[in-house]
């Protein structure tokens, strides 16, 4: 095949329904959730005013991640594309361990914007019983069976079909995009007070600097920018992949980026003056009982606009519910992509009539159900979700960079400029972000990582799925130097000092680590060297361009495939 052929595309059995608006409200939908209505006050809680250059850098930083995306996307219309893209490249040891952290995150995103929206809806009195606002979890029976009753309503409707779960979210992230535009105008034009840049010590948190902006990543600023790749994700079901999904996730992270650094600015210039200087601190302003639990609407009902006070309070069930809906949608179609990488049970992909994932959908859904049990906190499991997320973009530069080596010849809508060193920056970027989120996170997901390798191992050892591939044990030459060393450098880094599996299930250990011995500067210094080290390691290790075509066949026609 020439690079100027269009490749004939299998829908793998799913229907190919959803325009450029659809793929790209997918992604918005994702990404303008709890995060618009949470991040703020987490942010400017550990870096004060400087907290916007915390979501400026996080804004190029993903969207450096997503340009990644964006071609692979392009070159691999598929369903569940980010738990495929490194199956292709490095086998199935990298898509097995790659592919689980796709699964895991998207399946923990719903009840995470479950809790969110109860959280919000406690700040009235007859909602109090929803959430635990003191210890920050749903605790009691009304809340988890409200949580539940959602949970099940977004399975009902994915299980309705693509096509009218498409109009639906067309519709809610319309209003989850105009509506924080409105509020953001709001309190700009109407109560923003300057003087709150340069109180409790200034714009910059005296001592702090560089890592006061850097610790805004794992409190809910990179959260909050997630989601992009659901346009990825239904790659399968697009009706004009080649064109539309580099489109549709670059889009999709411009505007959210744009609609998140307005809203921190309007968050933190319409505070009450008072009770910024009665808190004497932006920590402390950060943990004031009444903003925590609905932190623009109690900016707003302090500012004596209650109308918007209960818009925000109604945002507060449309945001995160409408970015729930979608997760659950992307963690079936993520099942779905497993089992065609033969990881899972073939139940994973069977559709019905309409072309639905039905049990990958109601999988997804119990898998959910698990992140409502009253252990972990909110902001807990956002960290989490977050590096497991970040984890599974890390792969997205080593199989591009790899794929681009093993088949140079495929034709690619968009290709992202720069070679191996936009992958290398990429990689290297996803790292940082992990190595921010600290020590305990990391050790929180390597126990992740090891339940999520049984269950594919029973379905493998089962024999559940019998398109299960051979086992490609290469890629752990560089895939097990990456984690551990990842380990090491969280170990003796400045971040997440604390003990192991702090925060999972109250589960904790007493070896302590992130107590600083890597100074800062010297920390990035030696994760940019290894970073740079295993992408090359990966590139060596990379799978031959004959398997490629092999494992590569549900997406191209021979002769590419044989």
């Amino acid at each position: 095949m020439t690079a100027t052929q269009e490749p004939v595309l299998d829908s793998e059995g799913l229907k190919r329904h959803v325009g450029i608006w659809g793929l790209m409200w997918a992604s918005e939908g994702s990404i303008i959730g709890s995060g618009w209505l949470f991040g703020a006050l987490g942010a400017v809680g550990v870096a004060g005013p400087s907290a916007l250059i915390g979501w400026a850098i996080a804004s190029v930083v993903i969207m450096v991640i997503a340009l990644v995306h964006a071609e692979l996307g392009g070159l691999f219309p598929v369903t569940g594309g980010t738990s495929r893209f490194p199956h292709y490249a490095f086998g199935s040891v990298a898509g097995g361990v790659f592919g689980w952290f796709s699964y895991i995150q998207a399946a923990a995103v719903a009840p995470i914007e479950v809790s969110a929206a109860l959280q919000y809806l406690a700040s009235a009195h007859w909602a109090r019983h929803l959430f635990n606002g003191n210890k920050g979890v749903i605790t009691d029976y009304p809340g988890l069976i409200v949580a539940a009753a959602l949970m099940i309503f977004f399975a009902a409707v994915n299980l309705i079909g693509i096509e009218w779960l498409n109009r639906a979210n067309t519709s809610i992230t319309t209003w989850k995009v105009l509506f924080p535009i409105f509020a953001i105008i709001v309190l700009l034009f109407t109560h923003f007070h300057s003087s709150n840049f340069s109180a409790n010590g200034g714009f910059f948190i005296h001592g702090q600097g560089f890592k006061a902006i850097v610790n805004t990543f794992p409190v809910g600023v990179i959260f909050a920018l997630l989601g992009f790749e659901q346009a990825v994700q239904l790659g399968g079901e697009s009706a004009n992949p080649k064109r539309d999904l580099p489109r549709a996730v670059i889009g999709s992270v411009l505007i959210g980026a744009v609609i998140y650094l307005l809203a921190q600015l309007a968050f933190i210039g319409a505070l009450d003056p008072k009770t910024v200087a009665q808190a004497g601190t932006w920590q402390k302003l950060g943990q004031i009982p009444a903003l925590k639990t609905g932190p623009f609407y109690t900016v707003a009902r302090l500012a004596s606009l209650g109308w918007l006070a209960w818009l925000l309070r109604a945002d507060a069930v449309i945001s995160p519910g409408g970015t729930g809906l979608i997760y659950l949608t992307s963690s079936s179609r993520i099942g779905f992509g497993l089992s065609k990488n033969g990881y899972v049970p073939t139940a994973f992909e069977k559709t019905d009539r309409r072309k639905v994932p039905v049990i990958g959908i109601l999988v997804a859904a119990a898998i959910g159900m698990l992140f409502l049990l009253p252990f972990p906190s909110w902001n807990s499991l956002v960290n989490v979700v977050t590096s497991a997320s970040v984890m599974m973009y890390a792969a997205a530069p080593l199989a591009l960079g790899a794929l681009r080596r093993q088949k140079p010849g495929l034709a690619r809508v968009y290709t992202l400029p720069g070679g191996d060193a936009a992958a290398i920056l990429a990689f290297f970027l996803a790292n940082c972000i992990i190595y921010y989120a600290g020590w305990q996170t990391y050790t929180t997901l390597m126990f992740i990582l090891l339940v999520g390798m049984v269950l594919i191992i029973v379905s493998y050892v089962l024999r559940l799925n019998p398109n299960r591939p051979e086992l490609d044990w290469e890629a752990l030459i560089w895939i097990l130097p990456y984690l551990v060393g990842l380990g090491v450098i969280s170990f003796f880094g400045g971040f997440g000092n604390g003990p192991m599996f702090n925060g999972l299930y109250g589960f904790s250990h007493t070896w302590i680590g992130g107590d600083g011995k890597l100074g800062i500067g010297w920390d990035n210094l030696v994760l940019l060297g290894f970073s740079v080290v295993i992408y090359f390691l990966a590139m060596q290790y990379r799978l031959p361009a004959a398997k490629v075509d092999q494992y590569v066949r549900d997406v191209y026609p021979p002769p590419l495939g044989e």
